[in-house]
Order: C-alpha cells, then structure tokens, then sequence
C-alpha cells in the first residue's frame, strides 16, 4: 500500500497546467512536493498565500512564511500576500479549480466528514465548509481505513458533515476511487501489490468494478 508521500504524488498527477489549488491540511499539502515537470498551477492557502513552493529547506525556513496547517513553506516567484478575507472572497467567488482536502469519511454519494470527532474538542471547522461548497473538483486525499481497521468510505457518514455529495475522487493508500453518477465508489487504480479483494474488503460502501483495473504509475 502507499504511504502517504505516495498519495500526494499521485494525486499530484492529477493536477493540470494553469490550475489554481488549494491544499488541505495533511496529506494534501505533501502535493506541493511532487508537481510534476512542465506543469504549473498556483497552489493557494485560505490564510492568504497565493503561490506556495515546496517545503523549506532547514536554512530557507522564514517562520513569517506558513500555510493554513501552520506549516513553513516557501513562494515561488509572483507570489502575493493578502488577508484571509480576500483569500475566501477568490475560494467562495469559485476561482479555485481544485482542492485536495484529508478526510475520516466519505460517503458514496460524495458526502465529506473531516473536520470534528465526537467529544473532542476543536476551534471550529475552518475552511473546510467554504472550499467543499465553492471548488470546482473535490479530490481527497486519506487512508482507506482507520487505525482500527474499520472502512472509511461508507454507505453514509457517522462523523458530523462538512459538505454534502461533494466529493469527486478519493485517493487513498489502496486505490483511486471517484463518485459514480447515482452513488458508489468507481474503482478506476489500485495501488501498487493492493489486489482487488483486498479492496473489496476494505470497502463499506458500494463498490463498483468495471473491466481490468489497471496498477497506479508513478
């Protein structure tokens, strides 16, 4: 199965030239690592960045430089900073093409549960309402199970929602999965040695298989 480095560089295949990204907390912002050559998107943060590089080198971390996770990261050349109410303005006016958001569930009609977990306590849900409610394409980006070995993608979500039949395609450490038209999991790759009953087994919600499944390239 993948880890999750292996999980941000495929879904960082999935980025196309001219894109403007948003990055979730996670997983997701490992993406930012694996753009691959001769593609360029402009990867945006809801704190007000627009145009992060790659994580920082020990000696080029600028602690003023972070993204929504509160990570270090770096800008690339013709970048800009602005206030975060600026930055949701562009999320809710629909100019992000793509976000990549970490989930604890995901529906099989595409409902999406990643920001609170019963009796622990959090500040809020963040941006995670505003980018499921305005992007364009919803990719997520999680491990198919939990600590505990129970699915993650499921016939409905038991976690509060953030968004509702939001999801378009879930990249997980065994497989690429999207949303089929009237509900299911669209079983499109699996992951490297991950065979199509382990997937079958993974999987609470409908799974839907079609043809040969192909193995994820890298």
């Amino acid at each position: 199965m993948l880890d999750k480095h292996g999980i941000a560089k495929r879904i960082a295949q999935e980025l196309q030239d001219g894109f403007y990204v948003n990055l979730g907390i996670g997983i997701p912002t490992l993406v930012a690592n694996y753009i691959p050559q001769g593609v360029n998107v402009v990867l945006q943060s809801e704190n007000g960045l627009l145009g992060i590089g790659a994580f920082p080198y020990e000696e080029d971390v600028d602690a003023d430089l972070i993204n929504a996770g509160k990570q270090t990261v770096t800008m690339i050349k013709g970048s800009s900073l602005f206030s975060s109410a600026d930055s949701f303005a562009m999320i809710r006016g629909g100019h992000v093409n793509l976000t990549v958001l970490g989930a604890m569930e995901v529906s099989e009609n595409g409902d999406i549960a990643n920001w609170k977990i019963p009796n622990k306590m959090v500040k809020g849900m963040g941006g995670a309402m505003d980018l499921v409610a305005s992007a364009e394409n919803i990719i997520v980006a999680m491990q198919h199970k939990s600590p505990n070995g129970q699915s993650k993608l499921l016939k409905k979500c038991s976690l509060p929602i953030t968004g509702l039949a939001c999801v378009k395609r879930i990249v997980t450490d065994m497989a690429i999965l999207e949303i089929a038209e009237g509900g299911g999991f669209r079983l499109l790759e699996r992951a490297p040695n991950v065979s199509i009953q382990e997937i079958i087994d993974s999987t609470e919600g409908k799974l839907i298989i079609e043809g040969e499944i192909p193995e994820m390239k890298f």
